[in-house]
Parts: structure tokens; sequence; C-alpha cells
């Protein structure tokens, strides 16, 4: 409870209102300080790609697991990287049902945690000009979530290509504006600091504790923008790449954004300008025409299928798409070589999957997931069953991939061990 001597709410919101104004606010990370880095680790970036309608499972899964296995429907269009990845079947959260549980896909058993991204973003943030990144291709989704950060607070998304591409490699006039916002701000942070220390001796112990709380997310907010202008300091990145005239937002135009996206994305891991990336694959009731023929009903609506043949005929249509430009992506991490000189793929760990298992019923069991590149030993179809008393969780693999981005884990959420690839 405050003192009400010399102290009204209003002084109080004052000071507060300084830093609420800053820019650049929405992924700041909050560090104490800088973690140490494991200079060994296998792989050292992470992608995460979730489609928010999920696979046609017996069009994505293989019907033999092991290395011998046979290419399924979907994985016709990514079979010349065979060997840089590996399928699972049977792993979940064992998290509730629904698309207000499609937020688990990352968090685990319990939705809003800490995100398998964001954990690694807080390891390797600081490393690069962008901490990490979300985006959204075919709108913006009004419940999921994909990437949360340790206080449960989850990041907002990037759907325009051209906001992503200024972010990433801006011009020296964008650079110049930059500076001077995070000069700006600097000075407002000054201020907010000086009115929280002379608050902090007419306040309530009690009071003295939330002050404390709030002076210190004031001080990392200050050490973000810092190491921000170090890396303004080294100037434009320069990348042979020209954007289109428009951005693809509408959800109409979702396959033409995750082109774009895609190839944003790699030139972003090539230049080192962010080690930590979400992509979510929206699905709204936008209806396709693909090869000429226009799908019979909208995307979400296909996903509800009921078992229809002939809707599942061209839902199969839609994720096929998706399956073709994931290949492309792999195949610019196939080409493209990181600073050392070492293929992006097998420096960085892609995690592509869902959030949800089975749309036609609303079931987020047995979510298909494929990991590509990273290091590890890839070329099969790992097949878990999920009623078995020592089955694996999907946890179990986060916990691997954190493992070999040398992140020190022996958990995450309801999972406790380790899984082999």
């Amino acid at each position: 409870m405050l003192y009400k001597d010399n102290l009204t709410r209003r002084n109080f919101l004052k000071a507060g209102s300084v830093c609420l104004a800053l820019p650049m606010l929405e992924s700041f990370a909050e560090e104490k300080k800088l973690p140490r880095v494991n200079k060994n680790a296998k792989a050292k970036r992470l992608v995460c790609i979730g489609s928010n309608l999920g696979y046609y499972r017996k069009a994505f899964y293989p019907k033999e697991a092991g290395a011998n296995y046979k290419a399924s429907t979907l994985l016709k269009f990514t079979d010349s990287h065979r060997k840089d990845y590996t399928v699972f079947s049977g792993l979940d959260h064992r998290a509730g049902n629904g698309h207000g549980n499609w937020d688990n896909f990352l968090c685990g058993n319990v939705k809003g945690k800490h995100t398998l991204d964001q954990i690694v973003a807080d390891k390797v943030g600081h490393l690069t000009k962008i901490p990490s990144v979300q985006l959204c291709s075919g709108g913006l989704p009004g419940i999921q979530k994909v990437s949360y950060t340790k206080r449960g607070i989850p990041l907002p998304m990037t759907d325009r290509p051209s906001v992503l591409y200024k972010k990433m490699f801006s011009s020296k006039a964008d650079i110049a504006r930059t500076e001077y916002l995070i000069k700006s701000g600097k000075s407002s942070l000054d201020a907010v600091i000086a009115e929280t220390k002379s608050l902090a001796n007419k306040v309530s112990s009690d009071d003295k504790k939330k002050l404390a709380e709030y002076y210190n997310s004031v001080r990392e907010v200050e050490k973000r923008m810092e190491r921000q202008q170090k890396y303004l300091k080294k100037g434009p990145v320069k990348v042979d790449y020209k954007l289109p005239p428009y951005d693809p937002v509408a959800p109409s135009l979702m396959l033409e954004s995750q082109e774009i996206m895609y190839d944003l994305m790699a030139l972003a891991l090539q230049t080192d300008t962010t080690r930590v990336m979400t992509l979510f694959l929206a699905g709204l009731g936008q209806v396709f025409t693909l090869d000429g023929y226009t799908l019979q009903a909208g995307y979400h609506a296909l996903s509800h299928h009921g078992n229809d043949p002939d809707m599942i005929r061209d839902l199969v249509k839609v994720e096929s798409e998706h399956m073709k430009r994931f290949n492309k992506f792999l195949n610019h991490l196939n080409e493209k070589k990181d600073a050392n000189g070492q293929r992006l793929l097998d420096s960085t760990v892609v995690l592509f999957g869902t959030g949800m298992g089975d749309a036609s019923v609303h079931s987020n069991k047995d979510l298909p997931t494929l990991v590509a590149g990273g290091g590890f030993k890839h070329g099969k179809h790992i097949k878990t069953n999920a009623k078995a008393k020592d089955a694996h969780l999907l946890g179990d693999l986060y916990i691997t991939i954190l493992n070999q981005l040398g992140v020190e884990a022996n958990s995450f959420a309801n999972a406790k061990r380790k899984m082999e690839i």
C-alpha cells in the first residue's frame, strides 16, 4: 500500500508512462546477466515451424518404421533430403484438445509456459542483432500463440515480409532513425530510473519490493538497448534479395507469403542476424485455386473433412503445397554456408510440426513431427506407441534438441528424459 504523503497514483503512473512509450519493447529478452554459450554445441540455430491445422496423418506418416521406409504422400516432396531429417509419429504432450490448446506445441502440457524457442533465445539471443523472430503466413491468428517468454508473455508475430526485411537489413537512413529512437528511449529510461529511486523513499516495504522488480526490468531494457546500439554501429547487412512490390498478408495469399518468409529466414540465418526463428502457418477460411483447380471448400473447412474422401483429397493438396515450400527452405539451408563454412542445415535444428494432431475432431494427440539438420543422425522414421508405459513424450524430443543446441536440460514440462535420434 502506498503512503499518501506527497504521493499520488497519477505521479506514480507518470513515471511508468515514459517506459510504456518506448519503442521495440515487444521482444526484449529477460536476462539478469549474459548466459554462457556452449561453444562445443553441435548446433547453433533453431527454427520452429508450426501448422495451425496440422497434417492429415495418413498422408504424412510412412507405414514402415526405421530407415527403409517408403516415402508417404506428403514426404515425397521432401524425400531428396531424407538423409537430413527424421520423422516422428505417436508423440504429443498429453495435453488438452482443441484449437485453444494449440499453443502447447512449443510449451509442453501447460499452455503459456516458457516455449522451446524462447528457452534457446534466452541462451543465445544476445549473440545476434535480433534475439528471436516470430513470423506468420496466412493471416494473424486470433487465438493461437506460438512463443511465450519465461514470464508467460506471448510474443507477437510479424506477417509482413517487408517489415521483417526492414528489421533485419535496415538501410543507413533506417539505422540512423533507429539510433535516434534508442537514444531518446535511453533518456526516458534515465528519467524513469530517477523517478523510481525517489519513490522508493515514500512507499511501504512491500511496495519497495515491487519498485525493485520494476527497476530491474527497466535496467534489463537499458542493457538490451545498449547491445542494439552495438549492432547498429556495424552498419547495414548487405543481401542480394528483392522483395515483391506488395506484402502477401491476405489469407488467400498464404502460399506466396510462405515462399518469401522462407527466403528471408534463410538469409537471416546465413547473415547471423538471428539464431532463433518461428513460423506459424495459419489456417483460415481461404479457398485456394491450385494448378487451375479451385478446391471445393476453404482450408479450415477441409480440415474438418469428417473422413469424406473428396475433402481429404483437397486437404492433402493444400498440405502438399506446404511441403513443397518447406522443401525449398531445406534447399536453401543445404546450399548456404554459415560463417564457419558449414552447411546451415548442419548447424541449424529445424522443427517442423504442429499443435494439432487431427483437426477434423480437434484432437491434439499424435502430432506429426519432423526434425531436420542440426548434426543429428537422420534418415529414419521413429514410431512411438503412445499406449506403452514407457512411451516417449514430444517434450522428450525437445530435451534432445535443447542438448544439441548446448542448453543443459534434463526435463521439459512433463517430459523427464531425452529421446535418442
